[in-house]
């Protein structure tokens, strides 16, 4: 299957498997949505990477949104600092100038940093990308096998983030409960951990998805940037220098770190009121639903210890000899 003659009867062909009720269809051995596979064959055959762009890349709820949010901010700083020097003169008592238009306190960051599969290419018809100003900042949920090639061969940069996979599945269950009804209830946390171990997840196996990057990431390090959510927790200065180096975009003194840092954190943007009662116009999904705790470990809370250990299993027959070492 080719991404310019995809159709929909050709979904009859693939795998189906459904998650959260959800039909999955497994191609190139990983799990989409049809919507979202129609979207990737477009996005496969339509887009030419420059080498000034940047693709943020992600399995779901590893942290997508903060990360979208920070380079967003990073790639904004000079504004931002522009408007600082302007607006400080107006500031009052009560107010932070630092608020004072600031594009993250009038949209969710995901209006900034479109994903490519979810939002660009699943509009009808989709936009012209290639009329859009350098540098091109982007996201997907793609595996590295799915993306263009253009991607891969071009100098263009990716920068890709993942958690550990308890606090990733928790935090998809949570996410997914948003859809469901109070009459429905919550979805059997058992039935979505089942799947989550076999692979059947939006754009999953995470596993797979997690280490194809991983591996593309030791092989061209200049190209690739692979961060982990718990690092970014334990050390978000040092991480957030790292990423704002990696994207040509140093900053000049401490003040600029802590101001991207204020800017990006998720109680400023959970308490933002764009975040806590707008609307994500692509899924419907209430943009609340995209802030949650953010916290290392929260999977404790629903997890048992049985399925708990299982997991670490699964986790370390995954990773074994990869080099890679994913909390558990």
């Amino acid at each position: 299957m080719d991404s310019s003659d995809f159709t929909e009867s050709m979904l009859d062909q693939l795998p189906m498997e459904r998650f959260w009720d959800i039909p999955l269809y497994q191609w190139d051995g990983f799990w989409y949505r049809s919507y979202h596979l129609q979207a990737t064959m477009a996005l496969r055959s339509q887009y030419i990477a420059r080498d000034d762009d940047i693709i943020l890349a992600s399995p779901m709820k590893t942290g997508t949104t903060w990360l979208k949010a920070l380079c967003f901010s990073i790639l904004q700083k000079e504004e931002n600092a522009a408007r600082l020097n302007e607006e400080t003169l107006a500031k009052t008592e009560k107010d932070d100038p630092r608020h004072l238009r600031d594009p993250l306190v009038d949209n969710h960051p995901a209006v900034y940093v479109q994903t490519l599969e979810v939002q660009v290419f699943t509009a009808k018809p989709p936009p012209d990308v290639s009329a859009m100003e350098s540098p091109r900042l982007f996201h997907t949920h793609l595996p590295y096998t799915a993306l263009p090639d253009s991607i891969k061969t071009s100098n263009c940069k990716l920068v890709y983030i993942t958690r550990n996979p308890k606090d990733t599945l928790v935090s998809m269950w949570h996410f997914f409960n948003k859809l469901r009804t109070p009459e429905q209830g919550p979805y059997p946390f058992e039935q979505a951990f089942g799947s989550f171990i076999i692979g059947v997840s939006h754009f999953g196996p995470f596993f797979d998805h997690v280490l194809q990057y991983w591996n593309q990431s030791l092989k061209s390090p200049n190209k690739i940037l692979f961060l982990k959510y718990e690092d970014l927790k334990k050390d978000t200065k040092g991480e957030v220098k790292k990423l704002a180096s990696f994207l040509g975009k140093p900053f000049n003194n401490e003040k600029e770190v802590e101001d991207v840092i204020w800017r990006c954190s998720l109680e400023r943007l959970k308490n933002l009121e764009v975040n806590k009662n707008g609307i994500d116009p692509w899924v419907g999904m209430q943009n609340s639903a995209f802030f949650r705790s953010g916290i290392v470990g929260d999977w404790k809370n629903i997890m048992s210890k049985e399925l708990s250990e299982r997991l670490d299993q699964i986790t370390m027959q995954k990773l074994k000899d990869s080099g890679l070492h994913l909390e558990i």
